[in-house]
Order: structure tokens, then sequence, then C-alpha cells
């Protein structure tokens, strides 16, 4: 080695302690790293709109299964009401000798065709002979005369404020069961689970205290209890089935 080469290398280690002593050191060997992000392929939109279709139909199928039960859930409830309501008549009946019974639910007929001219059962006709208690004509009006008076003679409150008790009472009717809802203002109904309101006929018993003179509209010789379960023609109903032929009556709850 030549004393240049020696005097060169010399300098150049020197350099280098004071560079290193001093903090400004630049390491020579870099590192190449590659970006993390990627570029990735976004949706189509077919894509989106596919997935929109699919959530669309699954709502729909929630949906409708919501109404099914709770449907399912009203028809079990008038059951059970039908069947409570029918044990307290019995009830009656023991005290009392008779079944509940007076003018309206003698003229009350457990049929959709009011006059059963054109009835042969079980193909009913359906007419807008429903029992909707915000309907103020008509069989509605029939539905709802006979259904106080059933509420009356249960109850013991005759005048229907809720309060006056003036009659044993035979059954405890829930506030959610008449109607108007909301437990205030005067009765005027028993309400099923569907809003309408419950049918209470006494007609067979009718007939057969005379029956050249009075027409066959019932069906049992105690009493007739039911629910249109939310059947009916009137537009003013929330829940409804405008059901024809066969299909109005035979979708009813009753104790026949």
């Amino acid at each position: 080695m030549s004393n240049v080469e020696g005097m060169t290398k010399c300098k150049n280690w020197i350099a280098r302690r004071l560079l290193r002593r001093s903090g400004f050191v630049i390491d020579s060997s870099f590192v190449i790293r590659h970006s993390s992000f990627r570029s990735e392929p976004s949706f189509t939109v077919i894509e989106l709109l596919l997935v929109i279709a699919i959530i669309i139909i699954l709502a729909g199928l929630i949906l409708s299964t919501v109404g099914y039960v709770q449907k399912k859930g009203a028809r079990s409830r008038a059951e059970a009401e039908i069947a409570a309501m029918s044990a307290a008549l019995e009830n009656y009946k023991a005290d009392n000798g008779i079944y509940p019974r007076d003018s309206n639910t003698d003229a009350l007929t457990a049929v959709t065709d009011q006059t059963y001219s054109t009835k042969n059962p079980p193909d009913p006709v359906p007419t807008s002979y429903d029992a909707d208690p915000r309907q103020s004509s008509g069989g509605p009006n029939a539905y709802k005369a006979a259904s106080f008076s059933l509420y009356g003679q249960l109850s013991g409150n005759l005048n229907g404020d809720r309060s006056t008790i003036t009659g044993r009472v035979y059954f405890q009717f829930k506030p959610n069961m008449l109607y108007p809802p909301g437990g205030a203002g005067t009765v005027i109904a028993v309400a099923d689970p569907f809003g309408n309101a419950y049918g209470f006929s006494t007609a067979k018993t009718k007939y057969n205290e005379n029956p050249a003179t009075n027409p066959n509209y019932g069906f049992n010789p105690t009493f007739d209890l039911w629910s249109t379960a939310g059947t009916g023609t009137s537009s003013t109903q929330t829940e409804q089935l405008r059901a024809t032929d066969a299909a109005y009556e035979l979708k009813w709850i009753k104790n026949w």
C-alpha cells in the first residue's frame, strides 16, 4: 500500500468516526418495502341490485311470518275467550234457569245472509252483514246490541258505564275485550281480538218455542257465540278479509 492510499484510508476512517460521534450517521443499506395497500375490485351494479333484492325478499318473508303469528295468536285468544264466556253463561243458567236472552239476542242470526233466503249451509252467501262496531247501521248494529246484552248480564253492569254493578258478576271482562277500547267510555259491545263485536244469539231458542212462526236462524238450542275472525266487507275495518262464498263463514270461530 502506498503512502497516499494509506493516508486516504486514514482520513476516511477519521471522518466516519467524527460523524458517528456527532450523530450524523447515514446508513447506506436501504431496504425497499412494498406498500401494504392493494387495489381491490369494487362491487358491480348488478351485484348491488342482487343484494338489495335478497334483502327485500327476506324482509317480506319476515313480515309475512309476523302477520301469520299475530293472526294465529288472535284466533287462539278468541277461542279461549269464547270458552270462558261459555262457562260463565252456564253459571248464569245454573242460577237463573235460563241463559241470558232478550229481543236483541233473539233477533241476531249466526249467518252471513240475514234473510236466510239464499243460504244453504255450509255455503253461505256473503253480505255486508259484518260485526264492525264502528258501523252505525244494518247488521253491525244487531251485533253490537246482542253483544251488549251479553256484557250486561255477565258483568252486572247493565248501563255500560263500567262502574255501576247492579247484578251478580259472572264474568270479569278485561279492558281489551270491550268496545270502545282503552278502559274508558260507555261500553257498546264485547270486542273480539280482531276489533269486531262478538256474536251472541238465542235465535234457536226462539225457534224452538214456536217453530211454526219463528224461522230457524240458529244452530245451538242453548246459545250461539262466535267471532267473525276479522272477515267482512266494511272498508273501515283495519283487519279484514274480503271473503267470498263459503270462505266467509268458514273462517269464523264459533261454539257450534
